[in-house]
């Protein structure tokens, strides 16, 4: 009687903790909020007592984005090793989206926007904050991810505070056309990626482009002329929300550009481009209502998720293309 009692009681535990783990895990998995990018330059320079100078909202941006993968619901998941974190893969795969555009980011700040030609000097805090952020995303010990993220948050909150000091040359950053053409083009390539593979959810043949048709054109081993392009079953959600982890952080970042650049968009006709682009991002991060990531066929009875995600980011990557052309006109 006694073992039986034990033994239910035991069953009764696990139970219990075994609900209580996939209810968390149900909540760590919700997407973070979009933020009000206005609201915290705001707030940010009241807590500094500074007034916002060209830059700093993109900082801001920068700062937040990278501050709310860290401290959301659950914190940084993609290098947990404890349940419920290790069981989860969709959340984990938004992070890793966001983090590839963070990073990018990250880059053409220390290269481009925070110098005045080839040959000026790399802003030390820049210097320190992008390689934080180049570490494996999965790493969880010596050193951890967070802990290196968290490093380069400190480098840019340093960075941001820099570029409000009027007496100082230490930091600036540099609002010009030539400079947001570099950054889009990265940005364009990455969309590029996302569609293709978004795209691939169903299967399709594809013809080899690789050379452009170019009779002279050569590369390293032999690729097939057709070639059967598809994403496994089990990537499919993964896929998915890489892709909108990373339209989640573009979307913060664009709208950040369309504050410190607006003069420089305004000049080109360029801030309705740039804002029909925001609205498309913005679609893309419509509440999903389906309990899984549905993969139909393109004109099936079932929906297919990674489809409509594509054809948002297509369509964003289109215009993104235009903006750049616009602002390479005189």
């Amino acid at each position: 009687m006694n073992l039986n009692v034990s033994v239910k009681t035991v069953t009764s535990i696990v139970g219990i903790i075994c609900l209580a783990l996939y209810f968390l895990g149900v909540y760590w998995s919700f997407e973070p909020e979009k933020l009000d990018i206005r609201q915290e330059v705001i707030d940010a320079a009241k807590t500094e007592n500074v007034s916002p100078v060209v830059g700093y909202t993109t900082t801001t941006a920068l700062i937040r984005v990278t501050e709310t993968i860290l401290n959301k619901p659950g914190g940084y998941l993609a290098n947990d090793a404890l349940p419920p974190s290790v069981f989860l893969d969709n959340i984990p795969a938004w992070e890793f989206g966001a983090l590839e555009m963070i990073r990018d980011m990250a880059l053409v700040m220390r290269q481009e926007f925070s110098r005045s030609q080839s040959q000026s000097v790399e802003n030390t805090q820049l210097k320190i904050a992008q390689p934080q952020l180049n570490i494996d995303h999965t790493s969880w010990a010596m050193p951890s991810a967070e802990n290196e993220y968290q490093k380069a948050i400190d480098a840019l909150y340093i960075y941001r505070k820099q570029l409000t000091e009027v007496n100082s040359q230490d930091a600036q950053f540099y609002a010009r056309a030539d400079n947001l053409r570099d950054w889009l083009q990265e940005v364009t390539k990455r969309m590029g990626s996302y569609s293709q593979r978004l795209s691939a959810s169903v299967g399709r043949e594809q013809l080899n482009t690789d050379l452009a048709g170019d009779d002279v054109a050569s590369q390293s081993t032999y690729a097939n002329q057709q070639q059967q392009v598809k994403t496994s079953w089990w990537q499919i959600d993964n896929e998915f929300y890489e892709a909108r982890g990373a339209s989640w952080v573009l979307l913060h970042f664009l709208k950040a550009i369309e504050i410190d650049f607006n003069d420089v968009l305004a000049k080109k006709n360029a801030k309705v481009s740039l804002q029909q682009i925001i609205r498309e991002l913005e679609a893309s991060q419509e509440a999903i209502w389906s309990p899984m990531i549905l993969n139909g066929d393109g004109f099936g009875i079932l929906a297919n998720h990674s489809l409509v995600m594509a054809n948002y980011i297509s369509r964003a990557n289109a215009a993104l293309i235009d903006l750049n052309d616009l602002l390479s006109q005189g």
